[in-house]
């Protein structure tokens, strides 16, 4: 593994880490603002005005008014719906089943949804094929996710 692969590979595993405490602290929130959807909301503003100050201070990614109006409306809605939708759902679901089951059945469906996206070669990814290993890796982290479920 090179040294890039190496760092790459602990900062996913670091950001992988931070879920089951957004998972907690969002539940908490919506608690104590009386709702779900009220407590993503607050989530999202939150995490719109942290972009926006890092991307000030450090990258400077300002996208025009060009390069906004050529890119296709479902790629401009998609990703937000979708990280609203995945929140909502942790907020809702992790109180009930607890922080390690959401977690571990949000990594099962996370790997099935990414085998797929690699399978067929979605979003100009490129196309991997579906392998005994990766079969066997599905298989094993479902059947981790069902252990931490069941006990």
């Amino acid at each position: 593994m090179s040294a890039q692969a190496l760092v790459l590979t602990l900062i996913a595993l670091a950001v992988g880490a931070l879920a089951p405490i957004q998972m907690a602290a969002n539940a908490q929130l919506a608690r104590g603002v009386a709702g779900t959807i009220a407590a993503t909301i607050i989530s999202f503003s939150a995490g719109w005005f942290f972009l926006i100050a890092i991307n000030a201070v450090g990258f400077r990614q300002f996208p025009t008014v060009s390069d906004i109006a050529r890119t296709p409306v479902y790629l401009l809605l998609l990703g937000g719906a979708i990280g609203a939708i995945f929140v909502s759902v942790n907020v809702l679901v992790a109180p009930r089943l607890g922080a390690a089951v959401t977690a571990s059945l949000v990594i099962a469906g996370q790997l099935i949804g990414a085998m797929l996206v690699d399978r067929l070669g979605l979003f100009d990814f490129t196309v991997r094929e579906v392998s005994a290993g990766r079969i066997v890796g599905l298989a094993l982290v479902l059947s981790g996710a069902m252990l931490v479920r069941l006990t």
